[in-house]
């Protein structure tokens, strides 16, 4: 993680993979491969790299376990250890930037699509981080704005595009919040 407690971007794939595999259960490793390379890719674009050497590192430190299944290393099926399932709990805890960044959306939609896997009190704590990480957000938008956004028609529109943007983002991030259990 960064020095501010946010996952780099090996570790969301990490996120990807264990929240994949504790909530479907075991699979077969091409499966999940496919699985954690098509979602990312709909945020964060297609990352090869990063992915391989992030799924077998997590086989090396015991995240996962691998049943043989042949001489078919994309066939073997992997699942989540109890070591995987620590790890997922501290991912889904990590804060996420203010910033809006392509692996900064593909962090939150991971958060958001495992967010069941955390205890009902941690939940709506992990939300109300989302809902400050967007505040400052817009603080820094807002900012941004009065200082620079007066003399370009467009990039002045830009502004109050992503403002508005935000904005609707903390909006239903409180309406989340609303439905969750109370601790």
């Amino acid at each position: 993680m960064y020095r501010d407690n946010t996952l780099l971007p090996k570790e969301g794939i990490r996120l990807a993979a264990l929240g994949q595999l504790a909530s479907a259960g075991p699979m077969p490793y091409a499966e999940l491969a496919a699985s954690v390379r098509q979602f990312t890719s709909y945020y964060w674009g297609p990352t090869l790299d990063v992915m391989s050497s992030s799924l077998e590192l997590m086989r090396i430190e015991g995240l996962i376990a691998a049943e043989m299944a042949g001489a078919d290393f994309l066939a073997t099926r992997v699942a989540i250890t109890e070591a995987g399932r620590a790890a997922l709990q501290t991912l889904l805890r990590a804060s996420v930037r203010s910033h809006a960044t392509d692996f900064n959306k593909l962090v939150i939609a991971l958060k958001l699509r495992y967010l069941h896997l955390l205890p009902a009190a941690e939940q709506r704590d992990q939300v109300e981080a989302l809902i400050e990480a967007k505040e400052a957000e817009r603080a820094r938008l807002l900012d941004l704005r009065a200082r620079q956004a007066t003399g370009e028609a467009g990039f002045a529109a830009w502004v109050e595009h992503d403002i508005r943007m935000v904005e609707s983002d903390i909006a239903w991030l409180d309406g989340l919040l609303k439905t969750l259990p109370s601790a």
